[in-house]
């Protein structure tokens, strides 16, 4: 099975909350560390699991004021 990917540059305090969050959803999505330095990280979305995730995206953005900006590779 295909995952569809997805990078993000994100604040780099923030990677391991960000970890942990998104993963904590069993089996939809897994948060790889692409540049540490650069804070880009990549997100592999299960499919049939996008409208989920990007739900959970848009909720951190907006409630904990978390910054999270699609980076097209």
């Amino acid at each position: 099975m295909e995952t569809i990917k997805h990078v993000f540059q994100v604040d780099r305090r923030e990677i391991n909350y960000l970890r942990v969050i998104i993963e904590s959803y069993d089996g939809m999505a897994v948060v790889r560390t692409i540049d540490p330095h650069a804070a880009l990280i990549e997100l592999q979305v299960s499919p049939g699991c996008e409208d989920l995730i990007f739900e959970l995206v848009n909720s951190l953005r907006k409630n904990e004021d978390i910054r999270m900006v699609e980076v097209f590779l």
